[in-house]
Parts: C-alpha cells; sequence; structure tokens
C-alpha cells in the first residue's frame, strides 16, 4: 500500500502531459473539480429498468421480457430478452470512446453485414439512428442495440479446425474492409498510438524503478525501428478488429461462427490483427498448432510478404503495450487494488518473453 501512495504523490513531478493520463492524481489538480456543485462521477452504472423503458422502444424490436446487467469491460453490456429473440445492448464508457469512434465502430460493422461477413451487427433505431445518446451523470454515453450472436465461445478455447475458420474470416474482414468509407474518425493503430501513447500511461508506474523504465523505453524503440519505413498502402493497410481472439467469437455445435466486439478497431496494419491473435493466443497458453492453422488459413487467403512476417514479433510487443495500457486505464478507474508491484513485473516479464529468440515457443 505505501508502494502506491508513494507512486501517486510523485506525480506531482511528472510533466503536466503524463498527469492528464493518470486518473488517480490529487483532486488538487483539477480546480474545476473543487468548484463544481454536483459530486463529480466518472463512471456510473446505469439502471437496466431505465434502459428498458427509455432506449429500447426506440427500436423495432418485440415486447421486452427482461433486461439485466450482463458485464462490464471496455463498455457496459446487457442481456436483452424479448418475447422472440434475444439481443445485446451496449453502452459505451464516456472516458473512453467519443460519439466519432463509436459510430465508425457502428458504421464498419454494418458495412460487413452488408457484405455478407459474420459479424453481430447493430440494429438502427425507428429514426434510423444507429446510437442512442444518453446523458449519463459523467457525461454523453451512447447505446447501441446488437443481433445477438449464437453459439457459444469455444469450450477449452479453439481448436485446430475453429482456428482456421477465424483465420479465413479475419482475411475476408481485411479484404472488404478496403472498399469501406465512414463519415467518422478514429485513431489509426500507428506506431504513435500503440507505442508512445502506452508509454505515457505505463511509465509513471515506472519511475520507482528506473531500470525497468529504461528497459521499456529501449524495447519500444528497437520495434519502432523494425517498424517504422513499413508502408500504409493497401493492400497491407486495413481496417483492423483490433482484437481477434476466441472469446470474441460464437460458435455453434454446427460450425457457424459469429463475430463480435470491435471496440478496438482502427486503420492499422493487417499484420496487427495477426499480431494480437498471437499476443492472446500466447497469454491464454493456446498450442502451437492452434496459432499455426490460423495464420495459415489466413494466408490462404491474403499471402503475406516475408517482410510482414517478420512483422509479427515486434507488433506482439506493440499489442502487449497496448493491451497494458487499456488494463491500466480501467483499473485506475474500477480496481487500483490489482496494481501491485507484482502486477508490473508480471506484465515485464511477459515482454522479455515476447522480446526473445524463442517467442513463439513459450
Amino acid at each position: 500500500m505505501a508502494t502506491q501512495i508513494d507512486r501517486t504523490l510523485q506525480l506531482d513531478r511528472i510533466s503536466p502531459e503524463v498527469r492528464s493520463k493518470n486518473v488517480s492524481l490529487s483532486p488538487a489538480f483539477h480546480p474545476a473539480v473543487r468548484a463544481s456543485s454536483v459530486f463529480p462521477t466518472v463512471y456510473s452504472s446505469l439502471s437496466a429498468d431505465a434502459l428498458a423503458l427509455q432506449v429500447l422502444p426506440k427500436y423495432n424490436i418485440d415486447r421486452v421480457v427482461s433486461c439485466y446487467f450482463w458485464n462490464r469491460g471496455l463498455s457496459d453490456i446487457y442481456l436483452v430478452q424479448t418475447v422472440q429473440k434475444r439481443y445485446i445492448l451496449r453502452v459505451s464508457h464516456h472516458h473512453w470512446r467519443s460519439a466519432s469512434e463509436v459510430y465508425f465502430e457502428l458504421e464498419l460493422l454494418e458495412f460487413f453485414k452488408q457484405q455478407g461477413l459474420p459479424v453481430a451487427h447493430p440494429l438502427r433505431t425507428v429514426d434510423d439512428r444507429l446510437a442512442v445518446t444518453i446523458n449519463a451523470p459523467e457525461g454523453e454515453r451512447y447505446a447501441s442495440l446488437f443481433a445477438y450472436a449464437e453459439g457459444q465461445v469455444p469450450l477449452g478455447d479453439l481448436n485446430v479446425s475453429q482456428s482456421r475458420t477465424l483465420g479465413e474470416i479475419l482475411a475476408r474482414l481485411h479484404n472488404a474492409s478496403l472498399s469501406f468509407r465512414s463519415n467518422f474518425q478514429r485513431d489509426d493503430l500507428s506506431l504513435e498510438h500503440l507505442f508512445d501513447r502506452s508509454l505515457l500511461s505505463i511509465s509513471p508506474f515506472f519511475y520507482h524503478r528506473p531500470h525497468d523504465l529504461d528497459y521499456l523505453r529501449g524495447s519500444i524503440e528497437q520495434s519502432k525501428a523494425c517498424l517504422r519505413d513499413f508502408p500504409k498502402t493497401e493492400p497491407y493497410w486495413v481496417v483492423c478488429w483490433g482484437d481477434p481472439h476466441s472469446g470474441n467469437a460464437h460458435f455453434t455445435e454446427d460450425g457457424c461462427v459469429t463475430l463480435f466486439d470491435f471496440d478496438q478497431c482502427g486503420y492499422g496494419w493487417r499484420t496487427f490483427d495477426l499480431a494480437k491473435f498471437l499476443h492472446i493466443a500466447l497469454r491464454t497458453g493456446i498450442s502451437k498448432k492452434v496459432r499455426d492453422a490460423f495464420l495459415e488459413s489466413y494466408q490462404h487467403v491474403n499471402p503475406l510478404t516475408e517482410r510482414e512476417i517478420e512483422m509479427l514479433q515486434p507488433l506482439v510487443q506493440a499489442a502487449h503495450f497496448w493491451c497494458w495500457s487499456i488494463s491500466l486505464a480501467n483499473a485506475t478507474l474500477h480496481s487500483y487494488s490489482r496494481l501491485d508491484d507484482c502486477y508490473f513485473t508480471q506484465r515485464l516479464e511477459q515482454l522479455k518473453l515476447l522480446r526473445s529468440h524463442d517467442w513463439q515457443l513459450f
């Protein structure tokens, strides 16, 4: 506990740019907070009953039987049951996604559905909108109703056949995205976004471990050097899913699959999606034959260049930093107690493994 308190007290010596990224700052840094007549809120849990009464009637669906708060992740997920069907109601977090970012994703999913790709697509409201704006205590949030993805997450994780299916569909998503156009903006999955912004979030927690902080900085510079001159042009630069893994796909007993959770999508190198899959697969212990099946199936549709294959390792490291940064953002809002030295040491050791010569063997 003392270490966590000391870390917070050290933040008054950090640059304003870094301080603005860390929600654990003392309120003394926020005069507007002290002056507010309403107690500030960074996150609120919206009433499921209120959503059923005020948001769901905006959709052309049959009578709602139940609406339950289902899961809290990067968005809040509610399970909606009507007389005939199930749906997923997703409510964005104010601190995480802007209106432009939300609508970019929703337009992408609607586009993929129109292309015949198996994604859980958003429904439009009766007045033809993809989302409903909610004036939550902390600010505007956006509710979207999705078709329910039939099936379930693979029991015991992906088998070889399911991995092949996922790899093939990802390749088809990338190909289709080349003709996607949106009226909304979203950050590219660039080196600056994946590495530099992530380090900005992570580095304050390592100021009492300067040797490890130097290691993180050096790792990022080496990885960026491997990637810096690769072109951001088609077919290498596409709209990435951003989070391809078995937990974001439902398989039915007859082998059909539906993909969901494109919250982390954005323009980036197609190889990054492969690297993100590998990163999660390595962390969760998915076997090499299953990982290889995914890559082979993807390349059957979209053959990778030798340079792209070489990019996999530094991009896996990019995925590691990015996921780490996102984890920190969530923890500082919901479970700061997780952020002890063990948490940071474990993430650091995982990075060292990903930088090793045998990174795909563990």
